[in-house]
């Protein structure tokens, strides 16, 4: 009676290792990860509508982007660089201010408040170290509205 219980420990044994022999990997099943190598990639680059016409009478300005060959997401740092699609954000400035603002949300950028006359927006694509990728100056003209109450 051990003996047959022994037998069928040894037996069950046998046949789960031989099991995880044929058993498929991941890999095998999926096939390869969808990660590309970032020397592979193509370059970054973003491009920038012109301004929607209909906001400018009332000072401002809707500005629709989109990139290319990179995701727009909120994380930065060295360790970011080796993330494989690419990630970044943009940087604006606008005016030729001798400032400019972080953008990590992938949205249209809605600026308000601007006086008649002539204005730039400079758009830049930037890696998570905010190194400049590429970069668009969008030029427009605020109109001088008179309005009758």
């Amino acid at each position: 009676m051990k003996h047959l219980k022994f037998l069928r420990v040894i037996g069950t044994t046998v046949i789960l290792y031989s099991l995880t022999g044929i058993a498929q990997t991941a890999r095998e099943i999926r096939g390869p990860a969808a990660v590309v190598p970032l020397l592979s990639e193509p370059a970054p680059r973003i491009v920038v509508d012109p301004p929607l016409a209909g906001p400018l009478s009332f000072g401002r300005v809707v500005i629709q982007y989109r990139t290319e060959n990179l995701h727009i997401v909120p994380v930065f740092g060295p360790a970011a660089l080796s993330v494989s699609p690419r990630i970044g954000h943009i940087h604006v400035t606008v005016d030729d201010l001798p400032w400019h603002w972080a953008d990590a949300s992938g949205e249209p950028l809605i600026l308000n408040g601007f006086p008649p006359g002539p204005h730039t927006v400079l758009i830049e694509l930037v890696n998570p170290n905010h190194q400049t990728i590429d970069k668009s100056v969008v030029t427009f003209v605020v109109p001088k509205v008179t309005r009758d109450h």
